[in-house]
């Protein structure tokens, strides 16, 4: 059966639903999957917990599902430049599970490996740290961080083959790789979608046996904050 899909829509059909968990990959609008994000916009699913290094903006990446109110709960370790977000926090209609990055990161990866649990020294003495299991190991306090996996991850790679091979860009090589491997279904999107043995072997950093669907998807590639310098007059 054919992995590849004519657009994010189809991509996306039969797999979305309410209070459904969902990952998504990139790290602030780098590498995010744009494509998907809207096509999950699009499907409806609301009361969504949402795993991401971050929510956004206002207009763009997970900003879309805050201002349509499909997300419930967040699990993030960065969400300062979405006001909604801000907003929607302050007046307690959405959840926010705040983790240090190097946490999530690995929550996620340890998830996909089939991990339940870690301890780290991370958050120990802080607000991170109530209610969490604690232990001594070489005299030092640890706390347990459980492993993270979701219905579905969303994930943008800058190649893939037909098969699913992804290869990640710079950046957005965060994030992306260890969520595809934690989800019970992965879609990804594609900047270069290639017949298989066009990727060279020894640069695949996800094999095709994580992933499910991929589609080739169409890129505005948006900037947080474009700070540039005043061009000097003569």
């Amino acid at each position: 059966m054919s992995k590849v899909y004519s657009s994010a829509k189809e991509a996306l059909d039969g797999l979305t639903f309410d209070g459904m968990t969902v990952m998504s990959g990139g790290f602030g609008l780098c590498g995010i999957p744009e494509n998907l994000i809207t096509a999950l916009r699009d499907s409806g699913a609301k009361n969504l917990t949402v795993i991401s290094n971050n929510a956004g903006i206002d207009d763009f990446g997970l900003g879309l599902l805050l201002q349509t109110r499909q997300i419930k709960k967040m699990v993030s370790s960065y969400v300062g430049e979405n006001a909604t977000f801000e907003k929607q926090y302050l007046s307690g209609e959405l959840e926010l599970e705040f983790n240090p990055q190097g946490t999530l990161a690995e929550r996620i990866r340890a998830g996909g490996a089939g991990i339940p649990g870690f301890y780290t020294k991370t958050g120990v003495g802080t607000l991170i740290a109530e209610g969490k299991e604690e232990k001594i190991f070489d005299g030092e306090r640890y706390i347990l961080e459980t492993g993270l996996k979701a219905d579905l991850s969303l994930v943008k790679a800058w190649k893939g083959d037909t098969q699913g091979n992804l290869v990640f860009r710079k950046t957005a090589r965060n994030f992306n790789p260890m969520m595809a491997t934690a989800g019970k279904v992965t879609v990804v999107e594609v900047e270069e979608l290639v017949e298989i043995g066009e990727l060279d072997p020894d640069c695949i950093h996800t094999p095709g046996i994580y992933v499910q669907r991929i589609v080739k998807g169409n890129f505005e590639k948006r900037i947080e904050q474009r700070t540039i310098r005043e061009r000097e007059t003569a």
